[in-house]
């Protein structure tokens, strides 16, 4: 039979979800590899991570349902630092409180997790209460299982912290279906591949990702020295100046974190919000001060591969 155009495109459409990397239960390497996880982002794929942990160990300490609950959770967000460190964040999640519905006050869950287990969690309240009004944070002191590394900003309206969680195994699952069509710096200089193959595939209904070259450096004190770091996220509504032969696309929602390794959170060195990266380089921004709620328009010039499935 003969392959359709989207499978002569891609060759590894066909691949669907793989489990590149285990952990056990003391974060061990029990299968696969740093490396292969790494290698599979690299190449822009996405990243969903699978853990399993027990009602009264996790939800909540006070019953006795000792069930196993397993959970798969989905990271939009993939790091790749120092050309080697791979992390995740999911960026679309409200608090959940299971098994009934949400927790008590909305919120961005940005959770981030990095390839060793280590965990950490953001969260930007969106109800707008002042401080001596808000609901006291979460606490986890009955929860055994559960080791905090540090805390930030709690008494603002983004607290943020880094832990560890003994979760029973972590999975780093990819889907490494993704194809780089075309490459270049933030000088628009081509790199590889061409304009011409990412036009082709959109306008065909592919989907589009973008890998953007220390997107982050701003959030260090020194720009120019920067762990170096690629932040890939996928776009939604993409477009095509046909006579200046220009491509921009819409970003989902981006979560920015100073890089390093591994990625933590700490006070101010992260923000949130939307990007409009082009074919040239040029990257739009729309991010929101976690804090304050406040919105802030910038721009900025990065290399930049593209993707598409």
């Amino acid at each position: 039979m003969k392959p359709s155009a989207d499978e002569s495109l891609n060759p590894k459409r066909s691949r669907g979800w793989s489990c590149a990397y285990t952990l056990d239960r003391e974060r061990r390497p029990v299968a696969g590899s740093a490396e292969a996880l790494a290698d599979a982002i690299r190449g822009g794929a996405d990243l969903r991570i699978y853990t399993e942990f027990r009602h009264n160990e996790h939800i909540d300490t006070a019953s006795s349902n000792a069930e196993v609950i397993k959970e798969v959770a989905d990271f939009r967000i993939t790091y790749l630092v120092e050309g080697h460190w791979v992390a995740g964040i999911i960026n679309l999640r409200q608090p959940i409180a299971l098994p009934d519905g949400f927790g008590p006050r909305p919120s961005m869950s940005l959770f981030l997790y990095n390839q060793d287990g280590s965990q950490a969690i953001a969260r930007p309240y969106l109800d707008g209460l002042p401080t001596r009004d808000r609901p006291a944070g979460d606490d986890h002191r009955d929860m055994p299982k559960y080791h905090l590394i540090d805390a930030w900003d709690q008494d603002t309206n983004a607290p943020s912290s880094n832990f560890i969680y003994d979760f029973e195994t972590y999975r780093f699952l990819v889907r490494d279906d993704w194809a780089e069509v075309f490459a270049h710096t933030g000088e628009n200089e081509v790199l590889s591949g061409s304009i011409d193959a990412l036009v082709e595939a959109f306008a065909n209904g592919c989907e589009v990702k973008v890998g953007i070259r220390n997107l982050n450096a701003d959030l260090t004190d020194e720009p120019a020295q920067a762990v170096p770091h690629e932040v890939f996220v996928q776009c939604g509504s993409c477009y095509y100046y046909t006579g200046q032969r220009l491509f921009m696309a819409a970003s989902q929602p981006v979560v920015r974190v100073r890089p390093t390794v591994p990625m933590r959170y700490k006070s101010r060195n992260w923000d949130f919000g939307w990007l409009l990266p082009r074919s040239d380089g040029h990257v739009a921004r729309l991010l929101v001060d976690p804090v304050t709620l406040k919105f802030h328009r910038g721009q900025s010039r990065h290399a930049i591969r593209w993707f598409v499935r």
